[in-house]
Formats: structure tokens, C-alpha cells, sequence
């Protein structure tokens, strides 16, 4: 009789039926994975390029394509090239901003709550803003770059808060959102008090905006995004082990509070730059993660599809805010109306059961 090569401790080796049926089960995961990005990103260039196209005046493709590629159209040039041109982009990276950074949170707490626009990150940039475009009379760069702080401040105070032998996703959404209510409070203070002149600037880190939008606006959330979109991507693996619990992502060898920090700086840093540029546009970061994971399903990151979603929202909805109601609305108005009621439901689902998870 031969000497079995077997451990007597070791486990049986899996039946080949068994692990054919786990590799074709990857291998369709990885399918509609590819599916759904494949056909956000499509949803999303035919989104822009209508964008570019419709308005008051028509444009028609190879003329928007001449004006792309450098050709002097009459017409279009400027319409297309100084107006449509840098709203669509602004637009399109700050929705990518708010998708990404947004699932981040919600994913790692494990919570459709705890978005950016809930506790506090967003509004905390808002408030840094009006004080800085009212109180202190800054100029459009300063004030963007007081936003950023400010976002980054935020998210620092509510984690550095909520942190006691680890941070907990309960305490750092209930901080978060009495952050976010102080911080309302102080943006409603100083616009009651601030002066005609300095209200319309003021009105678009409230809502949202892209009426004004410029090159000088979109370049610095294309540098975040093309810097920090890639670091999301790459700490995607160790976001998918932090969903499964602390607990877990320990036992299995992840550094746990250093895997959150840069997770989290990651994703306030794209929040930040997406606010500075546009303001707080309302709800886009609280709606695209939960629409993102309900096309997945159970199949991968939802980091880059909730970029995408974010990206759709926002193009779509601005658009709508332009041509649709007879007035030129600021798009976090249109946002701000798909959101509400899925946060009212979320509270009322909450209230009724132990958590609000993805």
C-alpha cells in the first residue's frame, strides 16, 4: 500500500466540479462587473456630448467635433468652446468627485447614511466659503482654497471624534451629522447677514452651481481626480475587507486605522477639490453609491461605477436645470429633489430596523 501524501490535519482537497463552478462564478462577476462600468461610461460620453450639442442653439456633432479638435466654427467656437465646453467638464469631474468619494464612506461604514452630505464634510466646506466670500472678503481662488481646508478639517474633527479604540460607523455618523447641523447653522447666520452684492457668489456653496463654471475651476478637479482617482482604485482591495467588519479585516492581517486614514484622505480630498469647484451639489455622493451597488449586485468595487453614476447625475440634472422649468436653476436644486425623498425613506427604513447597509 503507498504512504498517503496527505496531512492527517490537513483539509480534503476540493472536488475539480467545485472549483470549476468558483471560477465560472468569478468569471461572471468580472463580466457584469465590466457590463455595468462599460455601459455607465457610455451612458455618461453620450450624456457630454449632448451636453455640448443641445441648448438654445443647435449644434450639430461634426460641428461640436470641430470646435473639439481646434477648428474655428462660427458659432460654436464660443458657445461650445467657451460655455458649454468647461460646464460639461466641471460638471462631469465633479460628479466622478462626489460618486467616488462618496461610496467610500458609505461602503466602509457600512451605511447609506454616511455620505458626505449627511455628516458634515460638504457643509463644512459651504460654511468655510461664505465666511470666507462674506465675512472676509476673499477672492474666487482663496475661497476655494479655504473650502478644501475646511472639507479636510471637518472630516479630521468628526473622525478624530468618533475615535475610541477604533472609530465606530454609529458615533461617526451621528457626530458627522451634528457637525453638519452646526456648521448649517453658521452658513444661514452669515447669509442673513451678509450684504446683496455678496449673495449671489455666496448662493452657490449652498446648493451647488456650475452657471459660472470656467477652465480655471475644472483643471484642478481633473488633477484630483486623475491623482487621486487611481489611489481610491488601488485601496479598492482593502476597502472590500473593511466592509466585512473590524473584526474581520484584522483577523485576515489589515492594517485597520491605517487602511481607513488613507481610504479617508483619499476620498475627503476628492470631495474637497469637487466642492471648490462647484460647491456642495446636493445629494449626488448620498444617491450614487446605493444606485451603483444595486446594478453590481454582489460583484466587485463599486468605487469607479459610483464615479460614473455620480458623473450621469450631475450632466443630467444640470441639464434639466437649464432647459426645463423656463429659468436657469443651480443644479444642486434638481439633485436636491432626487435625494430627499430617498434620505426620508432611508430614516424611515432605518427607524424600522438596525441599519441602513448598502
Amino acid at each position: 500500500m503507498s504512504a498517503s501524501l496527505t496531512h492527517p490535519g490537513a483539509l480534503p482537497p476540493a472536488a475539480p466540479d467545485t472549483l470549476a463552478s468558483v471560477s465560472s462564478g468569478r468569471r461572471r462577476r468580472r463580466r457584469r462587473w465590466a457590463a455595468v462600468t462599460g455601459t455607465l461610461a457610455a451612458l455618461v460620453v453620450v450624456a457630454f456630448v449632448l451636453s455640448l450639442m443641445l441648448g438654445q442653439t443647435f449644434y450639430s456633432p461634426a460641428e461640436v467635433w470641430g470646435v473639439l479638435t481646434g477648428q474655428r466654427v462660427a458659432g460654436a467656437s464660443f458657445t461650445v468652446g467657451e460655455l458649454r465646453l468647461p460646464r460639461a467638464m466641471t460638471g462631469l469631474l465633479t460628479g466622478l468627485c462626489f460618486g467616488m468619494g462618496g461610496v467610500v464612506f458609505q461602503t466602509m461604514l457600512r451605511n447609506a447614511l454616511a455620505s458626505p452630505d449627511v455628516i458634515g464634510i460638504n457643509t463644512g466646506a459651504s460654511a468655510a466659503a461664505v465666511i470666507g466670500i462674506v465675512v472676509l472678503g476673499l477672492g474666487e481662488t482663496a475661497v476655494s482654497f479655504l473650502a478644501m481646508a475646511a472639507a479636510l478639517a471637518a472630516a479630521l474633527i468628526i473622525y478624530l471624534l468618533a475615535y475610541r479604540d477604533g472609530s465606530s460607523g454609529a458615533r461617526l455618523i451621528l457626530i458627522g451629522i451634528g457637525v453638519a447641523a452646526m456648521c448649517q447653522a453658521v452658513v444661514s447666520y452669515v447669509i442673513a447677514r451678509a450684504a446683496q452684492y455678496d449673495l449671489p457668489a455666496a448662493m452657490r456653496w449652498i446648493t451647488g452651481n456650475l452657471n459660472d463654471a470656467t477652465w480655471d475651476r475644472a483643471l484642478p478637479v481633473l488633477f484630483a481626480v486623475v491623482v487621486l482617482g487611481p489611489v481610491l482604485v488601488i485601496l479598492s482591495g482593502r476597502l472590500e475587507i473593511l466592509r466585512m467588519g473590524d473584526d474581520t479585516a484584522a483577523a485576515i492581517g489589515l492594517p485597520v486605522e491605517r487602511s481607513r486614514l488613507l481610504l479617508i484622505v483619499a476620498a475627503v480630498g476628492l470631495l474637497a477639490f469637487g466642492t471648490a469647484a462647484a460647491g456642495p451639489i446636493a445629494f449626488v455622493s448620498f444617491l450614487a453609491g446605493p444606485i451603483a451597488v444595486r446594478l453590481l449586485g454582489p460583484v466587485g468595487s463599486p468605487i469607479v461605477p459610483a464615479g460614473l453614476v455620480g458623473a450621469l447625475l450631475v450632466l443630467v440634472a444640470d441639464f434639466a436645470a437649464q432647459y426645463a422649468f423656463g429659468t436657469r436653476l443651480p443644479v444642486g436644486v434638481i439633485t436636491g429633489v432626487l435625494g430627499a425623498p430617498y434620505l426620508i425613506f432611508l430614516l424611515v427604513r432605518s427607524s424600522r430596523s438596525e441599519g441602513t447597509s448598502l
